[in-house]
Parts: C-alpha cells; sequence; structure tokens
C-alpha cells in the first residue's frame, strides 16, 4: 500500500510537475541566487530588502509551488493597491498626509504582530494534531517559521533600541569613547533595520511566516484570519479620507472578503489538482 507522506495522495503517484524547483512549478530562485553578482551603492541600498527576503520566503526545497496561486496572491494585492489608490485619488484626506503614512505603517506592523500571536497558536495546533508519523517531521520543518520570527522580532527589538536615546545613554552613558562608538554603530545600524523591518513586515504577512514550510495548507488558513483582523482595526480607527459611508464600508469587507475567497479557492485547488487535505496532512 502506497505511504501517503502526509497529503491527501500516495506519494509515488505524484506528478513532479507540482513539486518545487521541478518542471513547470519550479519555485523562483531566493533573492540573490542565480542573479549577476552587483556592486557598489547598488548592493549596499538593495541590501535591507533582499536579506528580508532571504529570511521570510519559504525555502523548503520539496514545497509545492502552483504558478496559478501565486499569481492569484500578486493580483489580489494589485488590485487592493489600486483600491487603495483610488480611495485617495477620489476623495481628500482627513488628516495630514503625514498622518496617514503613519497610520500605514503601522497598519503594517500591527499585521505582523497579529501572526506572531496567531501563527505559532495555529501551526503548534497543527503539529499537535498531526498523527505521530507526521508530528516529528512538522517539527523538523519549524526551523523556517521560527527564523522568520525570530529575525523579525529581533530586528523590531533592536530598532526600538536604536530609538531609545534615554536607554543607550543609561547603558552607555559612562562608558567615555567606547559609548560613543558603541551608540555611532547603533545609528548605523538602525539606518539598516529600518528598511530591513518594514520589508520584512509586508513578507511575513505574504508569506504568513513561511509557514508553508511546514505544510501547503497552513498559509491559506492563516491569511483571512490577519486580513480580518486588520479590517475590524481600521473600522474602529475609521477612514483616512472623506469617503461615503457605503464607500469606505465596501473598502472594508473587500479585503476580508477577496483574501477569504481566494483561500477556498487554493485550498480546493490544492485538493482537486493535488490531492492535498487538511484532512491527509494530519494523516487522519
Amino acid at each position: 500500500m502506497a505511504r501517503r507522506d502526509g497529503y491527501g495522495r500516495p506519494s509515488d503517484g505524484w506528478s513532479t510537475a507540482g513539486r518545487a524547483d521541478t518542471g513547470p512549478y519550479r519555485t523562483p530562485p531566493a533573492a540573490g541566487r542565480e542573479q549577476a553578482p552587483r556592486h557598489g551603492c547598488v548592493t549596499v541600498l538593495l541590501a535591507p530588502f533582499v536579506t528580508a527576503a532571504r529570511f521570510q520566503r519559504p525555502g523548503r526545497e520539496d514545497r509545492l509551488a502552483d504558478p496559478a496561486i501565486s499569481g492569484a496572491q500578486v493580483a489580489r494585492t494589485c488590485i487592493g493597491l489600486g483600491a487603495t489608490a483610488w480611495l485617495f485619488y477620489a476623495y481628500s484626506l482627513r488628516h495630514g498626509a503625514k498622518d496617514v503614512i503613519d497610520d500605514k505603517l503601522a497598519e503594517m506592523l500591527i499585521a505582523a504582530a497579529v501572526l506572531m500571536v496567531v501563527g505559532p497558536l495555529v501551526v503548534g495546533a497543527f503539529v499537535i494534531a498531526a498523527r505521530p508519523p507526521l508530528r516529528a517531521r512538522y517539527r523538523r520543518r519549524l526551523s523556517g517559521p521560527l527564523t522568520a520570527f525570530g529575525v523579525l522580532f529581533g530586528a523590531a527589538a533592536l530598532l526600538a533600541f536604536a530609538f531609545r536615546r534615554d536607554l543607550q545613554d543609561r547603558l552607555f552613558g559612562g562608558a567615555g569613547d567606547i559609548g560613543f562608538v558603541l551608540g555611532l554603530l547603533i545609528g548605523l545600524t538602525a539606518l539598516f533595520l529600518v528598511p530591513f523591518v518594514l520589508t520584512s513586515s509586508v513578507l511575513c504577512v505574504h508569506h504568513s511566516f513561511r509557514t508553508a514550510d511546514v505544510h501547503e495548507v497552513l498559509p491559506p488558513l492563516l491569511s483571512p484570519v490577519v486580513v480580518v483582523a486588520m479590517s475590524v482595526l481600521q473600522a474602529v480607527d475609521g477612514p483616512p479620507v472623506n469617503a461615503p459611508h457605503g464607500v469606505w464600508f465596501l473598502f472594508l469587507a473587500g479585503a476580508p472578503a477577496s483574501v477569504t475567497a481566494l483561500s477556498f479557492w487554493e485550498l480546493r485547488r490544492l485538493r482537486t489538482r493535488y490531492g492535498i487535505t487538511l484532512r491527509g496532512a494530519l494523516g487522519r
């Protein structure tokens, strides 16, 4: 009898076309891999973004990579950005431009924080619910999500410390020249950490903290939770523009509705095209 390997179809019945790095479904190379080397200021300017992509993109070699799913996710993101741009173009701002930008940056960080809380709970429940032969395999795959989580959390904590001048004076105030040098290094590090943390916050939400490294069904399960939480937060905070209530309601409802629909479609495609189901992933 064929072994199931945690999926809904026997492993020896799989077509290699659905595996990452094989056939037409080959996963795009990680940032910085198989690319022409860059030099000078371009490398320095791109370093935070490339580094964030290295840590936040899923890296499991045998991960299933379907270009239709990736394309749908990109299309949804583009539609969402277009709708946001139209909203700000069609209606006047309720507050200053700086306040609006600060709110959007805060929303990205809050979305990452929501994932930091919800992600470990969902992944932990998934691993515990899996049958013993699969449970050990999923535990070994936790290194990807743990790396993404730890890097973002550590970078955000270090960045917060870099902006706390009072803490730096308390720690390094009596160190003389050494304290001055350490403060200068922290300031230079902050220049790298600002774009790194912002990029990591966006990518961790897009890739759901690399939970696809554990199993392919986890990202579509997590994505709606984050978007619904953000929509609730936006509803409480109020619209950033002077838009009619009906337009603002459609804007708020569109994000969770589209993400939830896309997640259902992704789970259905995984089931019908590749035989991957949540029940099979748990070995039940």
